[in-house]
């Protein structure tokens, strides 16, 4: 997939599933913006990374759930590269507890950064491919918001949320060439998912009918494909990365 003369910007890009998507896009040649919210050096080694693969980078710190912060993020894209063709949304949190123990900060807390922080950037961006009549946004969603997960109300709420925008922006950008889709991966090998005990990962592990977890470039290809120019057909749908758990 061709991506030259393209700008991305991904959030949450320092490391995981942002990283592995950063250097997919830099593999095709696309220029990478990727914003991270606390850890520099991490975003830092992403650039580093995607320099070493002939493409250019920026790292620019922000939070996705400060609208300021995003229209900054968004100003620095633009200032750099001109332009941008690609936005990201994969910047997100944990704060699982049973819902009788889940406290009001925690439910806010992964809604804000999940939810609104998408929000936020795609109405960033919106105008801006509007105007050029092309962009591609690709929201990562995740298979708790396709089947829920015990424990997970305010993520499962976040990660549905972004389906239902995904799929009410398409509808309002659709006739201007812009296409919104969302990933939705499942037991993905990153930081998220090493926390889990050796039961919790056997458990997760047996519900995949492919019998691993994934790795961060089983998302970051799909986010490519639904990326490139060889999807502008394809808007409005999810498209599951699990290893068939969402079966």
């Amino acid at each position: 997939m061709d991506f030259t003369g393209k700008t991305a910007i991904v959030t949450g890009g320092s490391r995981g599933i942002g990283r592995a998507v950063c250097l997919e896009l830099a593999k095709g040649g696309a220029n990478v913006v990727l914003c991270y919210a606390g850890n520099e050096a991490a975003a830092q080694e992403t650039v580093r990374a995607v320099e070493a693969l002939g493409a250019k980078a920026l790292a620019v710190h922000c939070d996705v759930s400060d609208s300021a912060q995003v229209n900054g993020l968004t100003g620095a894209a633009t200032a750099a590269f001109g332009q941008i063709d690609i936005l990201v949304n994969n910047a997100g949190i944990t704060r699982d507890n049973l819902l009788m123990r889940m406290s009001e900060a925690e439910f806010d807390a992964v809604i804000a950064a999940n939810l609104k922080g998408a929000f936020l950037c795609m109405k960033a961006v919106s105008r801006l491919m509007l105007k050029q009549r092309y962009g591609r946004i690709v929201n990562l969603s995740s298979v708790v918001g396709l089947r829920g997960n015990a424990g997970q109300v305010n993520y499962a709420a976040s990660k549905a949320g972004v389906i239902g925008m995904t799929k009410s922006l398409a509808k309002e950008l659709a006739a201007r060439g812009v296409t919104v889709n969302a990933v939705a991966p499942g037991f993905i090998e990153t930081d998220m998912t090493a926390v889990l005990s050796d039961a919790a990962r056997a458990a997760a592990q047996g519900g995949i009918p492919m019998g691993r977890l994934g790795a961060p470039e089983d998302v970051a290809k799909a986010v490519a494909f639904l990326a490139s120019d060889e999807t502008a057909y394809i808007t409005g749908q999810v498209l599951a990365v699990d290893g068939g758990m969402a079966m």
